[in-house]
């Protein structure tokens, strides 16, 4: 019953974290689901409230999306992701779990310091960055977080910014979602309250984040996803350690 709670609770935190930034279910509800039920049955079970949460973001923003960052950065991100997925238990490692904690601190601070802001991307440059970060992500289990950071280097509104990472988020859950219920599909319907909890907390947290984003000034915005971009790398810098 506590860790429903508990589970309700980050659930819907990360739903609102990731109607403002792009990213946030996967990072914020895997570490603690992992506490109860090990590392790939958590993946395995985020990945339901994900889809929904971003699913349901997704057509309310769909009018924003950005179709030319979308096809450019956003297909081979979605390729690089799947790959990077597919070859994550034979490739990731705590090594690698800490690079990606310092691209995504060294993204921070270039949004921060304004470096970022003189690397734009485009043309081939769009593609490699995609397929790059989607490939990145995919190993170390933390597609969105490095997505996001990569679409700094676009000039986006925030409603492009966000619509646009979730688009190509769905077509990764889309993807991911059932190669998950073919191999633990038994596992997770064992897991069904849990996942429901998440569910329902994570639909309403992004509900709830329309209404902080429509209040987040436009020049602050991309202040705001650098920070958590910090906060989140600095985690997967001390997960790769420990």
């Amino acid at each position: 019953m506590i860790f429903g709670t508990i589970l309700f609770i980050a659930a819907a935190i990360a739903g609102a974290i990731a109607t403002v930034t792009g990213f946030g279910i996967g990072s914020v509800l895997t570490p603690l689901l992992t506490l109860r039920v090990g590392t790939q049955l958590a993946i395995a079970a985020v990945s339901i409230p994900h889809f929904f949460a971003t699913a349901t973001r997704f057509w309310r923003l769909r009018s924003h999306v950005n179709r030319r960052v979308l096809v450019r950065f956003g297909i081979p991100s979605a390729i690089g992701g799947l790959t990077g997925a597919v070859l994550h238990n034979v490739a990731a490692n705590r090594a690698l779990a800490i690079v990606f904690g310092v691209l995504l601190i060294f993204v921070g601070l270039s949004e921060l310091s304004g470096l970022a802001r003189r690397m734009k991307f485009g043309g081939p440059v769009a593609l490699v960055a995609g397929g790059l970060s989607g490939l990145l992500g995919g190993l170390v289990g933390n597609q969105g977080g490095i997505r996001s950071g990569a679409l700094l280097g676009f000039d986006l509104s925030k409603e492009a910014f966000v619509a646009t990472a979730t688009a190509v988020g769905v077509v990764v859950d889309a993807a991911r979602m059932p190669a998950y219920f073919i191999t633990q599909g038994g596992d997770i319907k064992r897991i069904w309250a849990l996942v429901l909890v998440a569910t329902i907390g994570a639909l309403l947290g992004t509900l709830f984040g329309e209404r902080l984003l429509k209040r987040i000034p436009e020049h602050r915005f991309r202040q705001v996803v650098a920070v958590i971009l910090l906060m989140l790398g600095v985690y997967m810098i001390l997960k790769g350690g420990t």
